[in-house]
Formats: structure tokens, C-alpha cells, sequence
């Protein structure tokens, strides 16, 4: 595998920026479909297939379950308000509320995979949480909440991930983008998830501009380039990337914080989207393993790769 190394500041332009709006919220009449096209594409040419048309059936599951789950309800006033007063995410992804809406998210997405084709290890996984009690499936949720997942129950984590994945998206999107604020550097403004990637885009009225991609609400927040997406340092940022791949994925290395995150190309390669790419971009992890940085962010779905 050959690599192409750039110890000075991303050379590709930074674009005619006009005014990009600070945060886009998840459309999740189509975030999840939208996904699993991406997913179905890019399996089409990977030796990732396997995994990639798997993942294909999940995030299907994830966009189908959501017609029989109830509205989701923005945060109370109250609650709003000391948000923005103390510059805290609305929602809190520190922790997970035992209600109805969760369990009634787990129980739809669990029968649903249970339907997807998959590797006999991933079916025993999932009959695994699908018998787990409320209990256990809450104490999942708060494993990963915390940022970690289990070296000897990624599989089972990652469906709970799923589910929480469809949570938090859909109480993500009916908050008003107008009211959020930047919180910390890597933290999401809606929900204090950490990014999972950032792309560069060629939207209409934000083309140059780079929006981190949050891996749990799905909430895109603008950050600026040549920025450490982890600690904010504009010291020491670098670019890696595997030769020949078109320049669409690049990872950015911080030798400040000595850690590192992708950055995709979304206005070179339109048809891009953050988790899903992620996923497909496996050599770039496999590249960086070599060296010095240590991933920043929260990928679940390549922890068990």
C-alpha cells in the first residue's frame, strides 16, 4: 500500500465560502435510505461487500422502523434555555431516558435486522440483545453513550448504537438550527456525540465549507479547515492520503493533540456521505495504524474490522 504524506496545510483551496449556516440538522424522512443507497453503491466495488451490503440491510431497517415509532418531541423550554445559557447541546447523549420511545425503538430495529442476511456471529449477537432485558439493553446504551464499546461484544453494541442512532437523529431533528451554538471542539452542538468524520462540500451557499458529521444524531456543524477537529489547534495540522483514491478522502493528522480524523471531499465526490464512506475507506484506517496518531472521533462501525 503507498501513501501520499503533506506536512503543510491542506493546498486545496478553501473555496468561495459565503455565509455557511453554523449547523444542519438530520432529514430523517431520507438520512437512512440515503445511507444505505450509499452503502449498496459502494459495496458494489469493495472487497468490503460483505460488510457493506450488511450494513446496506441496518440502515434500511433504521429508515423503516421510524413509521411506527411516535413524533419525537423537542427538549421543554426550560431545558432550552439553560442550554444555551451555560453553551450545552440540548439533548444529552450522556445519557439515555428509560422510556417508552427507546424500548419501542430497540424492540422495531432488533426485529427488523433479525430479518437482514448476515454472519452467523453477527445473528448469535443480535439474538444476544434481542433477549436482553431492559436493564441490559440500558446498560448498553450507556456503554456507548460514554464513548466505548466492549472488545468481546462489538457486534451486540453496534445494534444498540443502531438504535440509538434513530433516537437521537429524530430528537435531533426538530430542533431549531437557529438556536444552537458551538459547545467544545469534536462535540456535537445538538447532542454532544463526537464526529465520526467532516467533509468539505459543494452545497449551494456553503461550497469550500467543511461541516463535522456527528456519529450518533447525524447533526452536520460547521468547523473551520485547516482546524484539529479534536482539540481546535491550527499548529501542526498535516494531511495523509492513499495514492490514487482521487483526493477524496484525506486523513488529517494535529500534531498538537497527536490525533487524527477523515475529511472527505463531498464537493469532488457528490454522492458522499460521512458514515457510510467512513466504513468504505477502511485503507486509510489500515494506513494510519503505521504511524504516530491515534484516530480521534467515535467510528463504531469499524471497531470490529
Amino acid at each position: 500500500m503507498t501513501r501520499k504524506d503533506a506536512t503543510a496545510p491542506d493546498p486545496t483551496a478553501i473555496g468561495d465560502v459565503s455565509s455557511p449556516p453554523f449547523a444542519r440538522l438530520p432529514n430523517i424522512a431520507s438520512l437512512f435510505a440515503t445511507r444505505a443507497t450509499r452503502f449498496s453503491h459502494l459495496a458494489e466495488v469493495s472487497g468490503l461487500a460483505p460488510y457493506l451490503n450488511f450494513l446496506a440491510g441496518l440502515t434500511t431497517a433504521q429508515h423503516l422502523i421510524q413509521a411506527d415509532l411516535p413524533p419525537a418531541e423537542s427538549p421543554d423550554a426550560a431545558t432550552l434555555l439553560r442550554a444555551r445559557e451555560f453553551e450545552m447541546p440540548p439533548l444529552h447523549c450522556n445519557r439515555i431516558e428509560d422510556g417508552e420511545a427507546i424500548h419501542a425503538t430497540f424492540d422495531r430495529l432488533f426485529a427488523a435486522a433479525d430479518a437482514i442476511e448476515k454472519p452467523a456471529a453477527a445473528a448469535d449477537a443480535l439474538a444476544r440483545v434481542i433477549g436482553a432485558d431492559r436493564e441490559a439493553r440500558l446498560a448498553m446504551a450507556e456503554t456507548i453513550l460514554s464513548g466505548s464499546l466492549p472488545e468481546d461484544a462489538v457486534a451486540e453494541h453496534i445494534f444498540v448504537w443502531a438504535a440509538l442512532q434513530v433516537q437521537f437523529a429524530r430528537l435531533a431533528s426538530v430542533l431549531d438550527p437557529a438556536t444552537l451554538r458551538p459547545v467544545a471542539d469534536g462535540i456535537c452542538p445538538a447532542c454532544g456525540g463526537r464526529p465520526a468524520s467532516s467533509m468539505v462540500v459543494g452545497w449551494p451557499g456553503s461550497h469550500g465549507a467543511r461541516f463535522c458529521c456527528c456519529s450518533l444524531c447525524s447533526t452536520l456543524w460547521h468547523h473551520v479547515r485547516i482546524k484539529c477537529v479534536l482539540c481546535g489547534s491550527t499548529k501542526g495540522i498535516g494531511y495523509r492520503e492513499i495514492e490514487n483514491h482521487g483526493g477524496t478522502v484525506k486523513a488529517e493528522t494535529c500534531d498538537e493533540c497527536h490525533g487524527w480524523t477523515k475529511i472527505f471531499y463531498q464537493n469532488r465526490a457528490p454522492a458522499t456521505e460521512p458514515i457510510a464512506d467512513d466504513v468504505a475507506s477502511l485503507s486509510l484506517d489500515l494506513l494510519m495504524r503505521e504511524g504516530p496518531y491515534r484516530r480521534g472521533g467515535f467510528a463504531p462501525l469499524l471497531a470490529g474490522i
